[in-house]
């Protein structure tokens, strides 16, 4: 019986793992990445994300992602939590 009472525990302690991803680093990860990543940002406007990040340079801040076409700054707000900013590499 305490075998499946610590079982319970263990699965409940990783449903927040499972329902909430790590952040993810916008300068540095992949389209498929950031639209599994982020909530409202699916596919094509992740790929949106990496052709900017491509034509502009890294972003320098997370609210920089509203500069993306179809990223408001609702959506950024929404996962602010997620979002990581790396330095760019000189």
């Amino acid at each position: 019986m305490k075998i499946l009472s610590t079982l319970a525990a263990i699965a409940v302690l990783s449903i927040p793992a499972l329902v909430f991803g790590g952040q993810v680093d916008i300068n540095t990860a992949d389209a498929e990445t950031i639209s599994a990543e982020l909530n409202g940002i699916g596919l094509s406007k992740a790929k949106a994300i990496v052709e900017y990040r491509t034509k502009h340079g890294p972003f320098a801040s997370a609210e920089d992602l509203s500069l993306v076409k179809g990223i408001g700054e609702r959506t950024v707000e929404k996962n602010l939590s997620d979002i990581k900013v790396s330095k760019p590499k000189k």
